[in-house]
This record gives C-alpha cells, sequence and structure tokens, in this order.
C-alpha cells in the first residue's frame, strides 16, 4: 500500500502540470465548452490512477519476466534460437504496441487509405523485429553500439535521400510510435537479463542499454523501404478532428472501455505467452514466482487499461480542439510558448520514461540521479515541440532540415561520449515518446497544422514525434558529456590527494 502511495504521488507531480497547461489555455486563449472541460478532467483523474497502477505492475511483472527470457536465451548458447525467438517475440510485441495502433491509424485515415494502417503495423513490426534481433546478438558478441548505430542510420540515411517528403515524416513518427508503453520496458528488461549473463560486469552495465534505440530503427527503416517498394509520389487526403461526444461523460467513456480493454489485452498478451512457454521449458520452476507475476501482470493490464481510456477519453479531443484555436488565433507566440512548455511537462507523464530513469539510476549505482535524466529529458521534449511548431508556422523550414543533423551529429558523438550514454540516449529517443506524446501532443500539433493557412496536413501534421525522438539523444548525449568530464575531473583530484 505504502509503494502504491508513492507512486501515487510521483504521478501527481507529472500529470498535474499538464493539466494546468489545458486550464490556462481555456481561460487565456480558447475556451472549452463545460463537456470538454469535464471530459479531461475525468481523462486526467483517470491517467493518474491508470499509471499508478500500471507503474507498480510493471515492477513486479514486465521487468522479470524480461530478465528471464533474456537469461533463458543466453543459457541455450543456441544463436538460431536466439535469431528465431526474438524475430518472432520482436514482431509480435510492436504488433500490440497501442500507440502503434493509433498513429497507424491516423496514418490511414490522414492519407485516405493510400498507406492502410494494417499495412504500416505490418512493416513496421517487421522492422522492429529484424532489429532487436540485431540487437541481441550485439550485446551477445560485445559489438560497440557506436557502430550498430552508424549502420543503422548509414541505410536510414540513404533510404531517406531516396523518399518523398511524406513517408520520411512517417517513417521517422512510426519509430517513436512503436517504442511505448509496452514496448520500452520489455526491451529493457529484456537486455538486462542479456546481459547480466555476460562475464565481464563492465560490459554488462554498458549492454543494459541500446535495444530499443536500435529496435526503433527498424520501423523508420521498414516504413521507407515500403514507400519505395509501392512507388507513390506524394500521399494527400484531410486531417480529421472530431469533438468531444455530446452524448454524456459517462456514455462517452463507457463507449471506450471494450477498445481499451481489448489494446490492454493485446499488448501483455504475447509477452505472457513468452514468459509461460519460458517458465514451462525452464527449470527449476518457482510456484512463488509463477503466482507474483501473475498478479503484476493483472495490476499492469488493468493499469495500463484505465491509462488508455483516460488519454483516449479526455487528453486527444481536448488536444486537437486547442491545437486548432492555438492556430487560428492573431498572433503565433502563444502557440511556440504552449508548445515548449507542454513538451516540458508531457514527458514527465510518460509511463516509459519512468522505467528508463529508474534502470538508469539502478545501473549507475545511483551516480546518474533520476531527477538530473528528468531535467534534460523535459528540456529536450520542450523544445522539439517548439521545432514541430514552429515548421509548422514557416513554411521554408523541412523536417529533414532538423533530422538530419540532428541524428548525424548524434551517431558521431556516439564516438566520443562514454558508451553506457550511447545506449541511454538513443533508449531515451524512443521513450520520450510514449503514449503521452503520441496521443495529446501529435493532437495539439496535428489540430494547429490544420488551422494554420498554407500547411500541409501530412508532412507538417506528421513529424512531430521523429523531433521528439532526436532531441532527448542530443541531450542525454550533452549529459554524457558532462558525465565524463565530472569523473576525469574526480580522478585528478583523487590522484593530487594521494
Amino acid at each position: 500500500m505504502n509503494e502504491m502511495l508513492n507512486k501515487v504521488k510521483e504521478v501527481f507531480i507529472s500529470v498535474f502540470p499538464v493539466t494546468l497547461i489545458v486550464f490556462l489555455i481555456h481561460f487565456i486563449w480558447v475556451p472549452l465548452s463545460s463537456e470538454q472541460i469535464e471530459s479531461f478532467s475525468v481523462g486526467a483523474f483517470l491517467v493518474l490512477i491508470g499509471l499508478s497502477i500500471f507503474l507498480s505492475g510493471i515492477d513486479e511483472s514486465i521487468d522479470p519476466i524480461g530478465h528471464k527470457v533474456g537469461r533463458s536465451l543466453t543459457r541455450t548458447n543456441s544463436l538460431a534460437l536466439v535469431i528465431t525467438v526474438s524475430l518472432i517475440l520482436g514482431f509480435f510485441i510492436s504488433f500490440a504496441e497501442p500507440d502503434l495502433h493509433i498513429l497507424a491509424q491516423q496514418v490511414d485515415k490522414v492519407t485516405a487509405g493510400q498507406f492502410p494502417k494494417n499495412l504500416m503495423v505490418v512493416v513496421v513490426s517487421i522492422g522492429l523485429g529484424v532489429m532487436m534481433t540485431l540487437g541481441q546478438i550485439r550485446i551477445l558478441y560485445s559489438i560497440p553500439l557506436q557502430y550498430v548505430f552508424l549502420l543503422a542510420y548509414g541505410i536510414i540515411a540513404i533510404l531517406s535521400l531516396l523518399s518523398s517528403r511524406e513517408f520520411l515524416a512517417i517513417a521517422f513518427d512510426a519509430s517513436g510510435a512503436t517504442t511505448g508503453a509496452i514496448t520500452v520496458p520489455f526491451l529493457l528488461a529484456l537486455a538486462g537479463g542479456v546481459s547480466a549473463m555476460k562475464k565481464r560486469s563492465d560490459k554488462s552495465e554498458v549492454d543494459a542499454f541500446g535495444l530499443v534505440g536500435i529496435a526503433s530503427s527498424g520501423a523508420i527503416i521498414g516504413v521507407l523501404l515500403t514507400g519505395l517498394i509501392m512507388g507513390v509520389e506524394k500521399l494527400g487526403g484531410e486531417l480529421p478532428v472530431e469533438a468531444v461526444s455530446d452524448d454524456g461523460i459517462l456514455k462517452h467513456y463507457l463507449h471506450l472501455i471494450p477498445q481499451t480493454l481489448w489494446e490492454s489485452l493485446m499488448s501483455l498478451g504475447p509477452i505472457l505467452i513468452a514468459y509461460l512457454i519460458f517458465y514451462f521449458v525452464d527449470k527449476p520452476r518457482r510456484k512463488s514466482e509463477f503466482i507474483s507475476i501473475f498478479r503484476g501482470m493483472f495490476f499492469t493490464y488493468i493499469g495500463l487499461s484505465i491509462f488508455l481510456l483516460g488519454v483516449y477519453g479526455g487528453f486527444m479531443d481536448v488536444g486537437s480542439y486547442l491545437g486548432v484555436g492555438m492556430g487560428s488565433l492573431d498572433s503565433k507566440v502563444p502557440a511556440l510558448l504552449v508548445g515548449f512548455i507542454l513538451g516540458l511537462v508531457t514527458v514527465l507523464a510518460e509511463p516509459a520514461v519512468y522505467v528508463l530513469t529508474h534502470q538508469v539510476e539502478d545501473v549507475t549505482g545511483g551516480y546518474v540521479r533520476r531527477p538530473l535524466v528528468l531535467a534534460f529529458l523535459s528540456v529536450a521534449v520542450g523544445l522539439a515541440i517548439f521545432l514541430s511548431i514552429l515548421r509548422i508556422l514557416v513554411p521554408g523550414i523541412q523536417l529533414w532540415m532538423f533530422l538530419l543533423p540532428g541524428f548525424g551529429i548524434s551517431v558521431i558523438a556516439a564516438f566520443m561520449v562514454p558508451e553506457l550514454f550511447v545506449g541511454i540516449a538513443f533508449d531515451a529517443g524512443g521513450v520520450a515518446s510514449g503514449p503521452m506524446t503520441a496521443t495529446f501532443a501529435l493532437a495539439f500539433v496535428q489540430g494547429l497544422s490544420r488551422a494554420v493557412p498554407g500547411a500541409d496536413v501530412i508532412v507538417d501534421g506528421f513529424g512531430m514525434i521523429a523531433i521528439v525522438a532526436a532531441m532527448p539523444i542530443l541531450s542525454l548525449q550533452l549529459l554524457g558529456i558532462i558525465y565524463k568530464q565530472r569523473t576525469k575531473h574526480l580522478e585528478k583530484g583523487k590522484q593530487k590527494e594521494s
């Protein structure tokens, strides 16, 4: 009970600023109807409760499952088995990710079916499965992260030069959307389980990170390759903005319950099946572990369902409405200001951010504190959404102007920062673009693109998640450089004293 109360307090500190921003926009710039306010308020409460339960369940289920699967695979000493299981597991985990389905559905609607939802989900899942397998092989054979990212983003750079602007925006958004509330905790735990079996403890610490970043690059490659194979030069369509239901708040939320329960079941199902397979194959079998994990999985399922219900019911619709309203103002300064502040606080409500920052603090023995990582992530996402809105307001600014130098510098900087921070930084890129960013923040930016004259609903409406995924990489690499310099100063100080 005490642990749950601590989770509630922690989540409240994160969710409250987002709620406060919405009400400030309501009072100052874009008035909301009473139905919208009620719907958003209920959504905020559900997000608070759901996220608290979800995070408690993660500690007892997803984390130990990931470690168990990783260790069991490593003990087999069979490369063929590792490749086969990683490909299958990677595909189904990505296929079940709610954020990916949300984005794919938006792409389907906006492109009027030119890039169908199911096709996008499948190609992204294949890409993630392939790159996740490569990430597993990297850990097993201690291949430096820098070279893997150089290869992955080298391929992406070549494909980007051949692809259209529309597919470029969608591809990088898919990278962020596929690493959501389910994928990230499992991949982090899986990497931790495999790396923990290595004999060298120093390499084990480094290899615990990087798998999320490597896997997410597969989503970009999958979409870009699909675009080239389809041969579609330009995607077109209309961006729909739905209003909050007028049938009453209770009916509005009750209508969404079956959807959220099904999505949560589909998200957790593959992980649970993987655990059951490894549980009955592995020996010895511990009944207490079995009961504990099922209890944790139940809480994870309930928490995720409540969280998604709050996001779908109160956050997305209000986000779109506020975006359209801010884009319709005579001055565009408020939109830029709100975008920056929104980024600062939205990332703090991401479920996977908590999982990553806790693991960073644990792996580094508390040397890299959670508040410091959160601060760097928060500023990075704030700048990312600011730049996304600036791109909509200034027609001459294109997405590649941010992504090419951003990821290019990231790959080069990977050879200069401590290897531990290379993995942490690229993982953070996927972690920061979770369900809160893929729903409320993306809805806000897309609503803005709909209202700004001359903005393209596809080229400008998508791409925000891509920039959000790029900025934390640079931010945490900067933290790595600071960490490196600080370590050098401490070592020099100790040498002088001795």
